[in-house]
């Protein structure tokens, strides 16, 4: 369960500056899960990022990375990088719900896309709904995860927040 903060103490996102995108493009359950049905890859096609520090708990979808959204910010450049040299046209980003972290840097993202001469191939999105959306959505989306722990998803939410 999360503690809440002391009065005093900030929140980890505030070491770094707010996203000028404040209301980043997304991508439905529905839609993510028909480009995997049809042979989308990820790392290929699109990547997937978890950014819950948790290290995919409850599972995640298959063939995402895990890069937590505390330590994320310093590693968007390198991510833009190898975004443009593979070819990739989407970044995929999610959080419990995508209400926090997963719109922070799909926000950061797309600033960067932005400050990079407004890169058009590449796009930042949100997963709506978050994993959490995508894992209660029924069995088709479930048989696109791996370590699925279908206990963890019946737990009340407030159980589930660890970070």
């Amino acid at each position: 369960m999360s503690v809440p903060l002391a009065s005093t103490e900030k929140a980890w996102h505030e070491a770094y500056p707010p996203p000028r995108c404040q209301n980043p493009a997304s991508i439905s359950a529905t839609e993510l899960l028909h480009a995997l049905q049809k042979g989308g890859k990820p790392g290929m096609d699109f990547i997937l990022v978890d950014l819950r520090r948790n290290d995919h708990e409850g599972g995640t979808i298959k063939g995402s990375l895990n890069l937590p959204a505390h330590s994320l910010y310093q590693s968007l450049p390198a991510l833009y990088n190898l975004c443009l040299a593979a070819g990739v046209k989407q970044v995929i980003w999610w959080c419990g719900s995508s209400k926090g972290r997963g719109t922070r840097a799909a926000g950061w993202f797309d600033d960067l896309i932005q400050d990079r001469n407004g890169t058009e191939s590449l796009r930042s999105l949100v997963l709506e709904g978050g994993i959490t959306g995508w894992a209660n959505a029924g069995p088709a989306y479930v048989a696109y995860m791996v370590d699925y722990d279908a206990d963890f998803w019946q737990k009340p939410k407030e159980s589930r927040q660890k970070a």
